[in-house]
């Protein structure tokens, strides 16, 4: 955990996440985006990473990423794109960026549970893009500790999470070299902790 606002985060969360912020995002989520912060917490604090869930493989968004986003949907976050453009001596150059999985008021919030690590690069490129251009405020990401490879080696999945998959130990240093730009970005890595077998 770094520079983090602890007292504004429920022990819960600080034990069953490993969070990391740049650029002071906590401190912003906290004071300027109340409604956003609690729906953030919120989700946070109801997932659980069940077994019945890493077992199904395949499809487009993996059951994880699903009840992220419906949990935010239900309190009116909502899959966005933002059309941009850069207009030079009257010429107009489109500049499309990426959708963001979840975003309200200004917030960000992209769930990498699967995917290749270059979406992270995707995903702060986006930040720094949508931050500059006064779009969003904050970004937050929601992925995985590496740890949780134990997890899925026990339960015969640990082929479909690879080393080269978004898990933590790839993002951090994508963030601390400067990847979101001055885009202030707040990371919530799920712990074993919070690993379920529902499957009896």
């Amino acid at each position: 955990m770094k520079n983090i606002s602890v007292k504004q985060i429920p022990q819960f969360v600080r034990d069953n996440y490993a969070i990391y912020e740049w650029r002071h995002a906590s401190a912003i989520m906290q004071n300027d985006f109340p409604d956003e912060w609690r729906d953030i917490i919120d989700v946070l604090q109801n997932f659980r990473l069940l077994k019945s869930n890493l077992i199904v493989g395949g499809g487009r968004k993996s059951k994880i990423a699903e009840n992220f986003d419906a949990f935010l949907y239900e309190r009116d976050w909502e899959e966005k794109s933002f059309d941009t453009k850069i207009v030079i001596d009257g010429t107009e150059f489109i500049t499309p960026t990426h959708k963001v999985d979840c975003y309200k008021n200004r917030v960000a919030v992209e769930i990498e549970w699967n995917n290749k690590t270059e979406f992270y690069d995707r995903d702060l490129n986006n930040f720094r893009m949508l931050f500059e251009l006064n779009a969003i405020s904050v970004g937050i990401i929601i992925t995985r500790t590496s740890e949780l490879q134990q997890i899925f080696n026990q339960i015969g999945r640990g082929n479909s999470f690879g080393s080269s998959t978004t898990h933590l130990n790839k993002l951090l240093p994508k963030i601390d070299g400067g990847g979101g730009g001055g885009c202030p970005i707040l990371v919530f890595g799920i712990k074993d902790s919070l690993y379920v077998d529902d499957i009896k």
